[in-house]
């Protein structure tokens, strides 16, 4: 048995619909042979391992690796279950066409919404424990033993009464004839010996000597290089383009139409394409669009707050009464606003098109939807189409979306049998990206006589993903992700506190920008509605807002345990440093429980330094704790950049930040102390890549209220002369 994920034909094509496909599969592919064998001739013994005559093992890895680690964890969690020589381990991703001929044995290649161990643990732990079973029977049946005498550690198969040994290299061929058995027990986590620990990151070494090959890096024989120009503002045309004018300049060998709205210069290298590019006169409809701004979006969805209907997300009692019966209404109103996933490499793809077969090499983070696209634009059928995936530099949810696929693909088209490496410039990447959702909450809380939070009105107007993303996926017109961290209940992000009377709703407001999800996603500013806005309520009823909070946590045991557990260790209720302040939060969402406490100064009301940050993370299991340290890390880099930085504005209907110039990041000078508690609770599965992004802004945002007295609702902080210090 392979331990084929639950995921059935129509649930990859609604995934691959939902992120840039639209194509319905109806092909039925037969497994084929009893023996599978790798490249090299190795015989598999599942769909994710691979056994050589030289005892090396290769676990596949369905999942895409940008950056976080998922790839080393996912060969943990197999190579414990294996009992493999972790020394001998290597990696590599099967492709989507593989997937899909082999009855979607990977299951989904699908990465994002730190999924790729809380989705797939069961089953490539289960992948390792078959494959270790086959190999203990395959040496029983060699010694004519019973296999309950066998034991396996290391790649090795020991014959406990006789001692008598034998390596994994040796068995592979027999143990991949056994029939798999249909039920194999898996280890209690107590008993890791690989998993939950903080093992070295098999990608590290090939990243720092230059070996490892991205898709900007990507070389194939006979390529050329293209660079495009799409309309500057979403939803325009373009008109016409002048290609005399620049097919005379070095190197350009085609200039082509990409779309309706999009224009590419081809070259023996990117840069003289775009060379070339900037030099071509093009002219464009840009629509009714190319009067929007900043000021009429904001205005758009504020609009919203007034609004009668609203899709509920969260409701309790009767909050309007509350609030009517208050002896103390608190009344706030938060903006934030588009921000860019600003990905280290800009978006690029290699295709290669014939007239019976298209291929894509491709940094995705959804392998199968990109398969989608290629045939999509290809006109091609899925089975005479594949994608090879590469290490994404950097997704953080934009690489869900395979627009520059598609593009790459339609390029290659009118190019037949040249492949062609497409890659967007900085700029292009920077204005025609695939934004963090822009919205505004006004938020109304009830206190009663002894300053007790009676009702909470949590009305969120703005932008859904998902009407963007994947309309049909909506419920009945709501988007369920607008909610993330303000749910009643479920893995997505439930809300910590218990409120009486409660109603947490939203009214759809969607300009033209696109949305997308963003790492953290909704939680991002959800958290800083919330946790901001408690800590208001903490304010004006006079209580410290760690012991507020803990009166509405009692019946939310784990979002209590790690708040308590940063309180701890920054010392709240202990004096702080002189000029030192501080500040909490707490969140739910992609299955973990996540809490921080930042201590800042202030100096002249505006400059801020963060001496250290506290993070505590409950993910129920922690497969690798030296990466989970290190993405607590990173994501208080990506959440204090927004806080500080992140803001893309809309001028004549475009974006008008087209470089890091203009969209910057923190320094490392800027970078606080991070000290993260890693507190494993067990009992579930929850994700690390997003989820404590989403404190580190409202910690930093109460702390600077305990300095200043000063509230901020609208960011990022630049915008109110508010920087680092």
């Amino acid at each position: 048995m392979n331990y084929v994920p639950k995921i059935n034909r129509r649930a990859f094509v609604v995934s691959a619909a939902a992120f840039g496909g639209g194509l319905a599969l109806g092909m039925d592919i037969p497994f084929g042979p009893t023996v599978v064998r790798a490249a090299d001739g190795s015989p598999e013994l599942t769909a994710w391992v691979v056994i050589k005559p030289d005892d090396g093992v290769v676990i596949r890895i369905a999942r895409s690796e940008m950056g976080q680690g998922s790839m080393t964890g996912l060969a943990q969690l197999v190579a414990e279950e294996l009992e493999c020589d972790w020394s001998k381990v290597s990696t590599e991703f099967p492709t989507p066409g593989q997937n899909l001929a082999r009855n979607l044995v990977w299951g989904r290649q699908f990465t994002a919404g730190s999924r790729a161990i809380r989705e797939s643990h069961e089953y490539v732990r289960k992948a390792g424990a078959t494959a270790r079973t086959m190999l203990i029977q395959a040496a029983a049946n060699e010694w004519k033993v019973p296999a309950a005498e066998c034991s396996a550690s290391n790649s090795v198969i020991t014959h406990r009464p006789s001692g008598r040994t034998t390596t994994y290299g040796k068995l592979a061929e027999a143990a991949a004839k056994i029939e798999p058995p249909k039920e194999v027990a898996l280890k209690d986590p107590k008993d890791w010996k690989i998993a939950g620990k903080p093992l070295k990151r098999l990608d590290t070494l090939p990243k720092v000597t230059g070996e490892q090959v991205y898709g900007i890096d990507l070389k194939l024989p006979g390529m050329l290089c293209a660079a495009i120009k799409d309309c500057p503002v979403f939803g325009g045309k373009l008109t016409s383009f002048d290609a005399a004018k620049v097919q005379g300049m070095p190197g350009v060998k085609h200039v082509v139409k990409v779309g309706d709205s999009a224009v590419a210069v081809v070259a023996d290298t990117w840069w003289q394409a775009k060379t070339a590019l900037d030099a071509l006169p093009a002219i464009w409809d840009e629509g009714p669009n190319a009067k929007v701004s900043s000021a009429s979006i904001a205005e758009f969805i504020k609009s919203g707050f007034d609004a009668e209907q609203a899709f509920v997300g969260n409701q309790q009692g009767d909050v309007k009464q509350a609030i009517a019966n208050a002896a103390k209404k608190v009344e706030a109103v938060y903006s934030f606003p588009y921000q860019n996933h600003a990905t280290m490499e800009p978006m690029n793809a290699t295709a290669l098109y014939t007239a019976d077969r298209c291929e894509a090499w491709v940094p995705t983070q959804v392998a199968e939807a990109a398969l989608a696209s290629v045939s999509e634009a290809s006109g091609l059928p899925i089975a005479k189409c594949e994608v090879h995936k590469l290490l994404l530099g950097g997704g953080f949810g934009r690489r869900t979306t395979h627009d520059y696929v598609q593009q790459a693909v339609a390029i290659a088209k009118q190019i037949p049998s040249t492949p062609i490496k497409l890659i967007w410039s900085r700029e292009e990447d920077m204005t025609h990206g695939r934004y963090h959702p822009v919205t505004q909450a006004k938020v109304v809380g009830a206190l009663d006589a002894n300053n007790n939070l009676t009702g909470l009105h949590m009305r969120i107007s703005g932008q859904s993903i998902l009407a963007f993303v994947n309309p049909q996926n909506l419920q009945d017109g709501k988007d369920p992700f607008v909610f993330q961290g303000l749910n009643p209940g479920g893995a997505e992000g439930q809300l910590g506190y218990t409120i009486p009377n409660l109603l947490i709703d939203h009214a759809m407001r969607n300009p033209h920008i696109p949305p997308h999800f963003w790492r953290g996603v909704n939680n991002n500013q959800n958290a800083i509605y919330l946790e901001c806005f408690m800590d208001e309520l903490a304010h004006a009823a006079g209580q410290d807002p760690l012991e507020f909070r803990r009166k509405l946590m009692a019946k939310h045991p784990k979002h209590l345990a790690v708040l308590n557990a940063v309180a701890e260790k920054v010392g709240w209720g202990q004096p702080a440093p002189q000029g030192i302040y501080r500040g909490l939060a707490q969140q739910m969402g992609y299955g973990s429980y996540v809490a921080a406490a930042a201590e800042i100064s202030v100096t002249g009301g505006n400059k801020i330094k963060i001496h250290r940050i506290v993070g505590a993370t409950d993910c129920g299991y922690a497969v690798n704790p030296a990466q989970i340290d290190r993405q607590v890390a990173g994501s208080f880099v990506y959440g204090l950049s927004a806080l500080f930085y992140g803001e893309c504005t809309v001028k004549d209907g475009r974006i008008e930040q087209t470089n890091f110039d203009t969209y910057n990041s923190m320094r490392i000078a800027e970078m606080p102390k991070v000290e993260s508690i890693i507190m494993p609770s067990g009992g579930f599965w929850g994700g690390v890549g997003e989820p404590t992004i989403f404190v580190a802004a409202p910690a930093v945002l109460n702390a600077f209220f305990a300095a200043t007295g000063q509230r901020i609702r609208s960011f990022p902080l630049k915008n109110h002369n508010i920087s680092f210090a």
